[in-house]
């Protein structure tokens, strides 16, 4: 076979779709037309998770339990009747009145069911007030009837103005004496002021002993009268006026 014929044949057969021929005459995937894959996967993952958690809890629990219990348990609105003075000026101007379960048994030291004529000491109504200095008593009597006092039953009306007084103490316990030189006679003992109440334990000037601030508070067992120890009631009780 002539040389140009063989070269014709072997160009015949390698022009196929398939198959190439490589020198030794073997077929070659990787020789087929110069394919050229170029996969270039640039895969740039960036992930950029800031997270910026800024919890700020401000927990602010302010228990302010502000009990202010004020017991002020004040005499008088304000007032102290820490001197004369002071007890004197709260009773100016003012008009206390004794009636019923506020009158003593005992006014003055004497049973109020005794027989004294004139000095009875069995009342129904009683007004005492301050003022210019001067004390004054407006008194209504009550009723002896059978040895015994009947307070309800108003009788005979008296006044009294005072010419000569003395407090000497505060309001918790404080000495009194009055002086009615016009009706010849006078009254000593021992009181205590509240901003609504006025008590006085009084006795005949001179009769008694032991009925100072020095001897016990109002009402004590103290009393001497007339040289006997004396366990009556004599604490009259004024109601004060409130307006």
């Amino acid at each position: 076979m002539s040389k140009r014929l063989y070269w014709l044949l072997a160009l015949a057969l390698c022009a196929g779709p398939i198959y190439g021929c490589d020198d030794d005459g073997d077929s070659d995937p990787a020789d087929m037309g110069g394919e050229g894959e170029g996969e270039g996967e640039g895969e740039g993952e960036g992930e950029g998770e800031g997270e910026g958690e800024g919890e700020g809890e401000g927990e602010g629990e302010g228990e302010g339990e502000g009990e202010g219990e004020g017991e002020g348990e004040g005499e008088g609105e304000g007032e102290t009747f820490d001197s004369p003075e002071a007890i004197q000026a709260y009773l100016d101007g003012k008009t206390l009145v004794m009636v019923g379960d506020d009158i003593p048994s005992h006014p003055n030291g004497f049973d109020e069911n005794a027989d004294l004529g004139a000095s009875s000491q069995c009342y129904n109504r009683v007004e005492l007030s301050y003022a210019g200095g001067s004390f004054r008593l407006n008194t209504t009597l009550g009723t002896l009837t059978d040895g015994m006092c009947d307070r309800d039953a108003p009788g005979m009306a008296l006044m009294f103005a005072s010419t000569g007084h003395v407090v000497e103490g505060n309001g918790e316990c404080f000495d009194i004496d009055l002086v009615f030189g016009d009706n010849g006679f006078g009254q000593e003992g021992r009181g205590m002021l509240t901003a609504d109440t006025l008590m006085l334990e009084l006795y005949f000037a001179t009769q008694a002993t032991g009925h100072r601030c020095a001897d016990g508070e109002v009402g004590a067992e103290t009393v001497t009268l007339n040289g006997d120890a004396f366990m009556g009631d004599a604490v009259q009780v004024f109601q004060i006026p409130q307006e």
